[in-house]
């Protein structure tokens, strides 16, 4: 690719919160998304972000593989396959501008009944019970939007939010739940000629940028209380779902 200076800035830098966001602060990777799709074409980006994203995961999973709740990504499963392949054959047909409009309105939606039961339960994160309708919306709307634009993100924070999960549970659970997704979204992404032999030379490059920033995740997950954890999350997930919006 032919990149000005200001293309290369954009896409290290959302290199760099990529891997961040995988072994560390989970709420930036929404800006690696739009750092991506502001430095190239939007539907280029959705296939040179995702070889990049499957090695964070493995950083994530190198770092955090024995923290995952098992439990609740069986229950998701199910639904992000149905949303993975609705995704896949709409990504041709719905205008992208109007899907992230209507990601926007679930996010801030989700946010807004998440900050609600908060309200109304005691403020010390515990466990919640499973609760299947949030498993399925959740499940459903995250398979949709990772096909469509790499940004389920937010969508899992909020869910694993609701679940009162340990920070380090929640990083854990995250890191398989992405990387098993990501590639099962690798071959319908070939299909669709969203991965190219020259995102794949983009994506190698953008290896030297992305490999500091999961190291550094886990330095500052560990400085990080679980109280804060979660506004800075719920924070982010608001920024997110207000970028997308307008």
């Amino acid at each position: 690719m032919n990149l000005s200076v200001w293309q290369w800035f954009f896409l290290a830098l959302g290199a760099f919160t990529t891997g961040l966001a995988k072994t560390g602060i989970s709420g930036v990777g929404i800006l690696g998304v739009a750092l991506f799709a502001n430095a190239i074409p939007a539907r280029t980006s959705t296939g040179a972000l995702l070889p990049l994203l499957i090695c964070a995961d493995l950083f994530g999973l190198a770092f955090y593989r024995k923290h995952a709740s098992w439990g609740h990504l069986w229950r998701l499963f199910p639904w992000v396959l149905p949303g993975v392949i609705a995704g896949y054959l709409s990504l041709n047909r719905i205008n992208s501008n109007q899907v992230g409009r209507l990601m926007g309105c679930i996010l801030l939606g989700m946010t807004l009944l998440h900050l609600w039961r908060r309200s109304r339960a005691d403020p010390t994160p515990q466990p919640r019970p499973h609760n299947t309708l949030l498993a399925a919306l959740t499940g459903f709307v995250a398979g949709f939007t990772t096909m469509m634009a790499n940004a389920a993100g937010p969508v899992m924070m909020l869910y694993l939010l609701a679940t009162g999960l340990p920070k380090l549970v929640f990083v854990g659970t995250g890191a398989w739940f992405f990387m098993l997704v990501n590639l099962f979204k690798v071959p319908l992404s070939a299909h669709l000629g969203l991965i190219t032999s020259e995102s794949l030379r983009l994506d190698a490059l953008l290896l030297m940028p992305m490999i500091p920033g999961a190291l550094l995740g886990p330095v500052l997950l560990r400085r990080i209380n679980q109280v804060r954890f979660e506004r800075m999350v719920l924070v982010l997930t608001l920024m997110a779902s207000l970028r997308l919006m307008l």
